[in-house]
C-alpha cells in the first residue's frame, strides 16, 4: 500500500506542471496575437491618415529638431563670445603691463655720465636708416591760437598745414610748452637742456628746439611764417623711395653777389625753416652737439670775461643776425650738412661735396640720404590759386620770410 500511495501523488505532480505550462504558452499566444494586432492597427491608422496631416506632423518633428539645434548653437556662440572676451581683455591687460614695463626701462636708461653729448644723443635716439618718416608736423610761436596777437595770415598757414596733411599729427609750441618737452625728452641730457636755458635770444631757442624734436621725434618742422602748397608726400620724387632718405631740406640761398658775406655766413645756404627728418638722424645730432659745445663755450668765456651773468648777443643788428646764423642758424645748419656729405663713413659719399654741386638747382638732387630741394620749392612766391592747382609741381611752401624773431 505505502508504495503504491507514492506513485499516485508523483503522477498527480506531472500532471499539475504540464497543465500550467499549457496554460502559459497559451497566455502567450494570446499577448502577441494581441501586439500584433495593435501594431497592425497603428500602422493602419498612420497609413489612414491625409498626405497634409502627415506632412505636418514631419514638419511639427523638423521643427522640433531645429529649435533645439539653434538652443544648442546659440549656448555655444554664447559661451565663444564670453571666451573671446575674457581673452581680449588678457590681452589688452597684458599690453598696458608691457606698456608700463617699457615706459619704466626708458626712464631707467641713462647714458654714461662720462660720455660725450654726442654719444649721449646716440644712446638715447639711436637712428634707424630704414624706418618711414613720422607723420608728425612740429611748428613754434611765441603766441597762442586763441591770442589776439596771432597773426591772422600765419594763423591760415598753420590750419593749412593740418587740413593738407590729414592723418598727421599737428602741435604749435609756446615758449613755455616748447621749453617743458625739451626737459622732458632730454631729461637725460642736462647739457641740452642747459643748452636751451643758457640761449640768449628766442629766435636761437626756437632754432634749437626745431633741431631737438625733430631729432627725438622725426617728422616735419615748418616756421609759423610757411603756408603750405601741396601735401607733405608730395615732396618725394616719384623715382625716389623715401625708405632711401633721411632728411629732405632745401637751399635757402644761393647768392651771385661779391658782396654776400654782409648778408650771410655761406655764399650757398640750406634753409632750416622747413625740414622733414626721421629721428635720431646723424646730422641733427651734429647740430645739437655743435649748437651745445658753442653755448657753453661762450658761457665760459664770458665768465672769464664779467665772472657770469646771462649770454648776450653785441654788435648792429646785421650783426647780431650773422652771429644767430652762425650759432644756431642757416649758417651752422649748412656747415654740419656739408660736413655730413664729406664724411665717407656717415654718408658713403666718396667724391668731396661742395656748394657748387647746388649751385643754380632747379630739380631735387639726392646726395647720400639727404634730398635737396631747389629754392623755390620751400620759399614758393607763387600765391595759392582758388582751384588749389599747383602749376610748378615744385613749390612745395610759401616762406613769408617776415623775420618775426627779430623783436623776440
Amino acid at each position: 500500500m505505502p508504495k503504491y500511495h507514492g506513485s499516485s501523488n508523483n503522477k498527480g505532480r506531472k500532471i499539475l506542471i504540464v497543465t500550467t505550462l499549457v496554460s502559459l504558452i497559451l497566455l502567450g499566444i494570446a499577448f502577441f496575437s494581441g501586439f500584433l494586432s495593435q501594431s497592425k492597427d497603428l500602422q493602419g491608422v498612420i497609413s489612414s491618415l491625409p498626405n497634409d496631416k502627415l506632412l505636418g506632423l514631419s514638419n511639427f518633428l523638423s521643427s522640433e529638431n531645429s529649435k533645439n539645434q539653434d538652443e544648442l548653437l546659440s549656448k555655444i556662440e554664447k559661451l565663444n563670445k564670453k571666451l573671446f572676451q575674457a581673452q581680449e581683455a588678457k590681452i589688452n591687460k597684458l599690453e598696458e603691463q608691457n606698456k608700463l614695463i617699457l615706459k619704466e626701462l626708458k626712464l631707467l636708461k641713462h647714458p654714461p655720465s662720462s660720455a660725450s653729448v654726442r654719444d649721449k644723443l646716440t644712446f638715447l635716439y639711436p637712428y634707424d636708416s630704414e624706418s618711414k618718416f613720422p607723420a608728425y608736423i612740429w611748428q613754434s610761436w611765441k603766441h597762442g591760437l586763441n591770442d589776439d596777437r596771432f597773426d591772422e595770415k600765419y594763423r591760415q598757414g598753420e590750419s593749412q598745414w593740418a587740413f593738407k596733411n590729414p592723418g598727421f599729427v599737428h602741435e604749435l609750441f609756446n615758449d613755455d610748452t616748447a621749453h617743458t618737452v625739451i626737459k622732458y625728452l632730454y631729461s637725460q641730457v642736462p647739457e641740452v637742456i642747459e643748452t636751451f636755458e643758457l640761449l640768449p635770444e628766442t629766435i636761437m631757442k626756437m632754432d634749437f628746439f626745431k633741431y631737438l624734436i625733430l631729432y627725438a621725434k622725426g617728422g616735419v618742422y615748418a616756421d609759423i611764417d610757411t603756408f603750405p602748397l601741396q601735401p607733405i608726400p608730395n615732396w618725394t620724387p616719384e623715382n625716389v623711395s623715401p625708405l632711401d632718405i633721411g632728411v629732405i631740406l632745401a637751399i635757402e640761398s644761393d647768392s651771385s653777389s661779391p658782396d654776400w658775406r654782409k648778408e650771410q655766413i655761406h655764399r650757398l645756404q640750406f634753409g632750416q625753416f622747413v625740414i622733414q627728418a626721421k629721428p635720431g638722424h646723424p646730422i641733427l645730432r651734429e647740430a645739437i652737439a655743435v649748437i651745445v659745445e658753442q653755448t657753453r663755450l661762450k658761457k665760459l668765456e664770458g665768465l672769464a670775461a664779467s665772472g657770469g651773468g646771462p649770454l648776450k648777443l653785441i654788435g648792429n643788428s646785421n650783426e647780431k643776425l650773422l652771429k644767430i646764423s652762425q650759432w644756431t642758424g642757416s649758417g651752422l645748419w649748412t656747415d654740419v650738412v656739408f660736413k655730413y656729405f664729406n664724411d665717407y663713413i656717415q654718408s658713403s659719399v666718396f667724391q668731396k661735396v661742395t656748394w657748387k654741386e647746388f649751385h643754380k638747382l632747379q630739380t631735387p638732387k639726392l646726395v647720400s640720404d639727404i634730398l635737396v630741394l631747389p629754392v623755390k620749392s620751400f620759399a614758393s612766391d607763387i600765391e595759392e590759386p582758388k582751384d588749389g592747382k599747383i602749376e610748378d609741381p615744385l613749390a612745395f611752401v610759401k616762406h613769408y620770410a617776415a623775420k618775426i624773431w627779430r623783436n623776440g
